[in-house]
């Protein structure tokens, strides 16, 4: 399967429309990579996806980037510093859980929708919108068509 075709544009859409909507509410950026494998520990291709992206960049070190392998079924959620130190302890492995159950049904844009909810909940929490605030990443999702490496 490639990457691309991992959700179907209307899904994309969906996804795409709730990064729009829970950001309306924050200062922080949210970010899903869907790349068709990773042959390594999906939490450091996640890693070095968040640096290939440019997440770091965020003026508040508040990104969150939702990294999904989807030939390989391998996924992981990693916020930056900013984020990390905000979060309560174990909060991206609950965001786990729940993408973890929805993608078992096969309800992958259910459980991406659901997990920037989530995320979008905490960095409002957080991270509120100013009115000074700037949309620093895309919110469209992004594909790697890779062979599992980078």
């Amino acid at each position: 399967m490639r990457a691309i075709d991992f959700l179907s544009v209307k899904e994309r859409r969906r996804v795409e429309s709730a990064i729009k909507a829970a950001e309306r509410n924050t200062s922080g950026e949210i970010r899903v990579h869907i790349e068709r494998k990773c042959s390594s520990d999906p939490r450091e291709r996640a890693l070095r996806t968040f640096h290939v992206l440019k997440m770091t960049d965020t003026a508040a070190r508040n990104a969150v980037l939702i990294y999904v392998a989807c030939q390989t079924r391998k996924f992981a959620v990693l916020g930056d510093k900013g984020i990390n130190e905000a979060v309560p302890h174990g909060f991206w492995n609950d965001v786990c859980g729940v993408l973890g159950e929805a993608f078992a049904q096969e309800r992958y844009a259910d459980g991406l929708e659901q997990a920037v909810v989530m995320i979008g909940e905490k960095l409002k929490a957080f991270f509120p919108y100013r009115t000074d605030d700037v949309n620093e990443l895309p919110d469209e999702i992004s594909f790697h068509e890779n062979d599992g490496e980078d």
